[in-house]
């Protein structure tokens, strides 16, 4: 479902009854079972030293939404669906860590701007450890693109000891007591996130999105990651 993004109903005979792969995808989705799995991978991965910290990236990208992805109950407002230059449509704000795997999504409506959701990014993503000790959360220097730059997005991550690899925009003037000299080379790895995006939309579930739920198009993508990390 997640490859070809056919119908429920459609799902060959072969895996059995479509309502029922339907009402578990569902109820592990409520359970929260994706997201606990990818915990799982992205803890052993830090154990294994294969997480790496040093670097993460953020970026966003919009998902044209089909026409029956409208209509839940509750309106577009609180399913992330919104209208945007591409029509109707979802964002998907994604933070990479310095490999190029997925550490943590969150969805908005089309028309969001990315800025906004980079303390959301960061709050998601912890990895726990097997011993004692808080789970690791930041990473020592965020890449993002001149969307990022804005002066909220770079309070935040002052605050939390994060080094903003962004690049102002002409009509910003750093003041230079401040401004320390820009990483061009780490800049340039940002092409990780661009292309951990391009992986996700080879599944035509991520790539368009059919979901009336934002929680079960949360769960493809989850899904689409787990893929990556396995």
């Amino acid at each position: 479902m997640l490859r070809t993004g056919a119908p429920w109903r459609d799902l060959p005979e072969r895996f059995g009854p479509w309502s029922t792969a339907w009402n578990r995808f569902r109820r592990w989705t409520v359970a929260g079972v994706w997201a606990r799995v990818l915990e799982a991978l992205q803890r052993a991965a830090d154990r294994d030293g294969r997480l790496d910290w040093a670097t993460h990236f953020v970026d966003g990208t919009v998902v044209r939404a089909h026409q029956h992805a409208a209509g839940a109950a509750g309106g577009q407002d609180g399913e992330a669906l919104g209208r945007s230059r591409g029509g109707f449509s979802t964002k998907i704000h994604l933070r990479a860590e310095g490999g190029g795997k997925p550490m943590a999504f969150v969805l908005s409506g089309g028309e969001r701007h990315e800025s906004r959701y980079v303390e959301a990014l960061l709050s998601r993503g912890h990895v726990r450890h097997s011993g004692r000790g808080r789970p690791r959360a930041r990473p020592r220097r965020l890449v993002g693109d001149k969307g990022y730059s804005c002066p909220t997005v770079r309070r935040l991550l002052a605050r939390r000891h994060i080094e903003a690899i962004i690049p102002y925009r002409r009509d910003q003037r750093p003041d230079d007591r401040r401004h320390r000299p820009f990483d061009r080379a780490a800049y340039r790895e940002r092409n990780q996130v661009e292309r951990l995006i391009n992986r996700l939309k080879q599944c035509r579930r991520i790539a368009t999105r059919y979901e009336k739920r934002a929680a079960h198009y949360l769960a493809m993508l989850t899904l689409a990651a787990l893929r990556l990390w396995f």
